[in-house]
């Protein structure tokens, strides 16, 4: 097993390689996270599009429908019924507002969906988080060894 710097896990690493480490991983955490929101931004937009797909397809129903299916049911009605031909004719008119309201409700659905996700919202919050928990974040204890071994570093370049 290695580090992502390529050396042997458990073995010292200097100051810079540690720092270079830290910053390959603090970038392929930033560009995850940044990948993250995108997927999630893409998935409200799609909700949203869906919202008003549904919206403008009710309209449509609700436009083009109402007077072919207006005659239709409502002769229809009368030839089964035998009832006023008006009467027949707000039957069937209450019947394409049946429809319309049913493709309005999922639009609504869906307006809703889109609107309560946070997904851009959490990932800037998981970001902050992430930074502060770096800035937070304090050396282990070095070990009396290493003292040591800088104390001879240090005696020896003097």
């Amino acid at each position: 097993m290695s580090a992502p710097d390529g050396s042997p896990v458990g073995a010292e690493r200097s100051i810079g390689q540690l720092f270079a480490s830290a910053t390959t991983e603090m970038s392929a955490l930033v560009h995850d996270e940044i990948a993250l929101a995108k997927a999630q931004l893409k998935r409200d937009v799609k909700r949203g599009a869906t919202s008003g797909g549904a919206f403008s397809v009710a309209g449509a129903v609700l436009i083009f429908s109402l007077p072919m299916l207006n005659f239709a049911l409502a002769y229809g009605i009368r030839t089964w019924s035998n009832w006023n031909l008006a009467i027949c004719f707000l039957l069937s008119f209450a019947a394409n507002v049946l429809v319309a309201a049913v493709l309005a409700l999922i639009g609504v659905v869906f307006a809703k969906k889109a609107k309560k996700s946070q997904g851009p919202q959490k990932v800037a919050a998981s970001m902050k988080e992430s930074a502060s928990v770096l800035q937070n974040a304090k050396p282990h204890p070095r070990a009396e060894r290493v003292d040591d071994a800088v104390e001879a570093v240090a005696r020896s370049s003097s």
